[in-house]
């Protein structure tokens, strides 16, 4: 037994033993707990340890709700000991019908507007009922939890909306997270397993990383788990307890650190899970590292789109559009500054995209990553540099088959490629597909591609923005050079002014 166990059977013997009828701890246990908490906390890392923890906080005190998995939070919470500290009801609706009666009828029980429905009700109800007999020393809560676990005999994998709302102080307004998990196990009960040992660190996280970096509250959520048992795509704060937590950065810390390889949020902020924008709908992406937008980028996603939307699969509906900021390239790693990235990010809602963060290297990586999401046509955007770029055989090392393999995982499903053409800046002349084929012998490829109707270029454009260099333009505004502001659509240039971006170095000047 370790010297920490040790101290938790003590302060547990302390705390459950000098407890009145109602429940509540005498304020000298109370206080000596506390206080042994806030001085450990930092080294309490397992689940037991996490869920004891709270158990013997004395403050924290709310409700379980779990649909579709089972119990598998709070089991922990009463498996470990001393629950009557933390635990005020625990409920699983696993009946449809059952839970439609409680929380209210829902189209999909794997929801977020079904997570939002359990912790509105859980939480009200809680504090109505405890508010005014233990308002003054409790911090109410309530989790809830929403998944379907692996069905026997069935590939897919698990998924859920975990989530818990929670008072920071005695009778503050409550703040919440939650988010989106994919539960990757092969067997159902590793997947219940690690949903039990997520919801902790959830919980945990709530309560004692509140008041530190944001960053350290994620990191935290895969204590005891690892990515090929649990994937968080989506992550939102709200309340005042994150009143400074810009969530288009927490979802960049998912993908950082290496808890999906993509996350999203929409024009106006708003981070989603990716089903929910792109489910069954026809998709057109444009790559790039929009730093900053320039005339030719938004003139390529407009020119691609004219004609995505004239394509058999598409014509009629509204595709979704959308800008994918890569983590890495295919030259080098790019690990933007948190300030350089909501930089780019402003602009691009400004402009009315969409965001997809990614650590995406090679395109067809992005085309399964979005053919997971959708049955539809998948339409990708890219200026003809990019696209000699991505056929050079150098990037290919590490994948079997080669740029050959690529290619035919590329466009293995319903997937158009679009190429703006670009100058020759020696020469001045306009190069395109047809003019500036690969090195041989992949220029047979090439024909093959856009034979198929796989590979295409751009019907029209505009010849006045092909000389301009995404990276030439960021050097002008390093140097304060105002030629640059030509370059950029006039809403660019207004935001650039105005927040003074991309001055120095590529860092940000206040």
């Amino acid at each position: 037994m370790t010297q920490f166990e040790k101290s938790l059977n003590t302060a547990k013997t302390e705390y459950t033993s000098d407890r009145d009828d109602g429940g509540v701890a005498r304020s000298k246990s109370s206080a000596q707990a506390n206080e042994f908490r806030r001085a450990e906390v930092e080294t309490a890392q397992t689940t037991r340890e996490k869920a004891l923890t709270l158990n013997l906080d004395g403050r924290t005190y709310g409700t379980f709700a779990e649909i579709g998995g089972g119990q598998e939070v709070a089991r922990w919470f009463f498996t470990v000991g001393g629950a009557a500290g933390t635990v005020a009801k625990a409920i699983s609706a696993y009946d449809m019908a059952v839970s439609d009666g409680i929380y209210g009828q829902t189209k999909r029980y794997v929801s977020r507007e079904r997570l939002e429905a359990m912790l509105d009700l859980e939480f009200t109800q809680i504090v109505r009922e405890l508010g005014t007999i233990r308002g003054d020393a409790k911090h109410f809560f309530a989790f809830a939890n929403t998944v379907a676990t692996r069905k026997f005999n069935a590939e897919e994998n698990g998924r859920g909306w975990l989530g818990i709302r929670f008072q920071a102080r005695p009778h503050q307004e409550p703040s919440q997270i939650i988010i989106h998990a994919h539960l990757v196990d092969l067997e159902a009960s590793r997947e219940q397993e690690a949903l039990g040992i997520l919801g902790v660190n959830l919980i945990y996280a709530a309560f004692y990383r509140v008041a530190t970096d944001p960053t350290g509250l994620v990191a935290s959520l895969r204590d005891g788990l690892s990515r090929v048992r649990i994937e968080i795509d989506m992550i939102k704060f709200s309340g005042p307890a994150f009143a400074r937590v810009d969530n288009r950065l927490m979802s960049l810390q998912l993908v950082e650190l290496g808890f999906t390889d993509a996350a999203m949020f929409t024009a106006a902020g708003e981070v989603v899970q990716p089903s929910e924008v792109l489910y069954k709908k026809p998709i057109l992406i444009e790559p790039g590292s929009f730093r900053p937008v320039t005339n030719l980028t938004l003139d390529l996603l407009e020119r691609a789109l004219e004609q995505f939307s004239g394509e058999p699969g598409v014509r009629g509906t509204t595709p979704v559009v959308l800008a994918e900021m890569t983590l890495r390239s295919l030259s080098s790693e790019l690990k933007p500054e948190n300030e350089d990235f909501l930089a780019r990010a402003d602009i691009l809602g400004a402009l009315g995209w969409d965001v997809l963060v990614s650590r995406f290297e090679l395109n067809y990586q992005l085309a399964d990553y979005l053919a997971g999401y959708t049955d539809g046509p998948i339409g990708i955007a890219l200026g003809l540099p990019a696209l000699r770029q991505i056929t050079d055989e150098a990037y290919y090392k590490g994948l079997a088959g080669g740029l050959l393999e690529s290619a035919g995982r590329l466009f293995k499903r319903s997937v158009k490629v679009y190429v703006y053409p670009t100058r020759d800046a020696a020469t001045g002349q306009i190069q395109t597909l047809e003019t500036l084929p690969p090195a041989p012998p992949w220029q047979h490829l090439q024909q093959l591609l856009v034979a198929m109707g796989r590979l295409t270029q751009l019907e029209s454009f505009n010849e006045s923005y092909l000389s301009i260099r995404t990276s030439e333009v960021l050097k002008l505004i390093e140097k304060g050079d105002p030629s640059w502001e030509s370059m950029v659509p006039p809403r660019v240039a207004e935001i650039i002014r105005t927040k003074r971006l991309f001055r120095s170095s590529g860092a940000l000047v206040p």
